[in-house]
């Protein structure tokens, strides 16, 4: 599988599937081009993507269904019968006659003498390159056992897939498998980008994004209301110079709570992570235990396990939940935590155990200025449901928890989410080198140092997940993803903070 990487033409909107099909005949009427041109521009672009794969396949598979998807397959191995590929072509009912453009595709495929064949296991023997066209982006009920069958004889193949639109059997909307999903290389999206390829199993499955307005992009955007925004890390400017006669109270004052026994890692890695990003005084308050592991090798942060209340009245922020635990230390340390910051309003960032006894407790506490960064488990729990059941739709569980504690949500994962009730973004930066412990824990400091300094909290909250992701990425590049620590992005945070 290639990396997922979306290419630095795409637009920043998303789209749902309804919303594409609902525009892109007005759209394309405002630009002066019929329907079937739009399929035939598709098509094109397939085959383009087919051969900056494999610019020397000679042999393609290109598989069809019975909708506006496999129109685009057909003039995509129109294409590539006319470039002197030799093109295998098979539907999943073979004899039948489509309507519509896709109809119309069909005939000149079988008119440049093109065949339809039913599908055997021999035809993946024979290609060297797979086009899925079976399934386009109307379905969102589990498909039928036809296609699944194909499609688990595709993914068991080992060869390359590029499938068009988005890969059959995943709900573009949602990036939930229906039953049975391609594992594409490459995906080729026509018009808008469809959340669903950009996070969770979906940004899995798609392989590399590749994105093609088909020359209606601009009336497209003038008629749909976006569903999400894309971040990327030149969306932003980066912080302002420090001003030359300036102290280190300038930069904030943050707590962070947490490191039970035991723990003290997390903790160190959020108040580090939190000083790597520019904020001017960092306390941390653990428990006695962890006070040596904590402070060892780092002077510049300062550590206690006495007075929680003094230093909370000290805070301009609070982090709370790295290596916290869930025993009574643990809950005491966030129920004074919590009605400090419910009573003296301060930026608040709730992390790892903190939401787990915020699960708990939900109706006890409403915080105004608060972030939230669950993973899918943590979700899971703060919305008293299954992790299978977060991660079948991903953005409407960001929403459910910012909705539920009026806070902002970042959903980690592979294409995290970020949701303030009213907006809603996904990262595009980051990689699979980045699951491992600690990395969450950093994301916690990061944030809380920015509102810290003094950013607002989506500002912050959209930076941090950027830099924080885009911090692994460059050091995925330097080094490779295995084997990634998440204090290995403390180098790189630093140098990002300063762009």
């Amino acid at each position: 599988m290639l990396d997922t990487q979306l290419l630095d033409s795409l637009p920043y909107k998303l789209y749902r599937a309804d919303q594409v099909r609902e525009n892109e005949r007005s759209a394309a009427e405002q630009s002066g081009v019929e329907m079937f041109e739009l399929m035939q521009r598709a098509g094109k672009a397939v085959f383009k993507q087919c051969q900056l794969l494999l610019p020397n396949t000679d042999v393609f598979l290109v598989l069809v269904g019975q909708g506006n998807n496999a129109g685009d397959g057909y003039i995509a191995a129109l294409h590539a019968k006319e470039a002197g590929k030799q093109v295998l072509l098979c539907a999943v009912e073979p004899h039948r006659i489509l309507e519509g453009d896709a109809g119309t595709a069909q005939q000149k495929w079988l008119d440049a003498g093109g065949k339809i064949e039913p599908f055997t296991a021999a035809h993946l023997d024979k290609c060297e390159l797979i086009v899925d066209a079976l399934l386009g982006t109307g379905i969102n009920s589990y498909i039928r056992n036809e296609f699944a069958d194909i499609i688990d004889a595709v993914n068991q193949a080992d060869k390359p897939v590029v499938s068009i639109d988005v890969p059959s059997g995943l709900d573009s909307n949602t990036g939930q498998s229906l039953g049975r999903c391609i594992e594409a290389d490459v995906t080729v999206t026509f018009v808008g980008i469809k959340p669903g390829l950009t996070t969770g199993a979906g940004k899995q499955s798609c392989g590399r994004l590749v994105f093609d307005d088909l020359g209606i992009g601009k009336a497209f955007v003038e008629l749909a209301r976006s569903s999400a925004t894309l971040l990327t890390i030149e969306q932003f400017q980066g912080m302002a110079p420090r001003e030359i006669h300036s102290h280190k109270g300038t930069y904030g004052r943050l707590l962070c709570i947490g490191g039970n026994r035991g723990t003290a890692g997390a903790i160190r890695l959020a108040s580090e992570a939190a000083l790597r990003c520019g904020t001017g005084l960092v306390k941390v308050f653990c428990h006695e235990a962890s006070t040596i592991q904590v402070s060892a090798g780092r002077p510049e942060l300062m550590v206690s396990h006495e007075n929680l209340q003094d230093a909370l009245n000290w805070a301009s922020c609070v982090v709370i939940g790295p290596g916290l635990g869930q025993d009574d230390w643990a809950l005491a340390a966030f129920e004074q935590a919590m009605k400090h910051c419910q009573t003296h309003p301060k930026p608040m960032v709730i992390d790892a155990d903190a939401l787990n006894l915020l699960s708990k407790h939900a109706l006890s506490y409403t915080i105004t200025d608060c972030i939230i960064t669950p993973h899918a488990g943590e979700a899971a729990r703060l919305l008293n449901t299954s992790v299978d059941e977060v991660e079948a739709d991903r953005f409407n569980s960001t929403k459910q928890c910012a909705q539920k504690f009026h806070a902002t949500c970042v959903l980690k994962g592979a294409g995290s989410i970020i949701d303030n009730e009213t907006q809603t973004w996904v990262c595009q930066h980051g990689n699979p080198g980045m699951a491992t412990a600690g990395m969450g824990d950093v994301l916690s400091g990061i944030l809380g140092s920015l509102l810290a300094q003094g950013l607002s909290k989506d500002i912050a909250t959209k930076y941090g997940v950027s830099i924080h992701a885009k911090a692994g990425d460059e050091v995925a590049r330097l080094y490779g993803q295995r084997g990634m620590l998440a204090s290995d992005l403390f180098e790189s945070l630093r140098a990002l903070v300063n762009q």
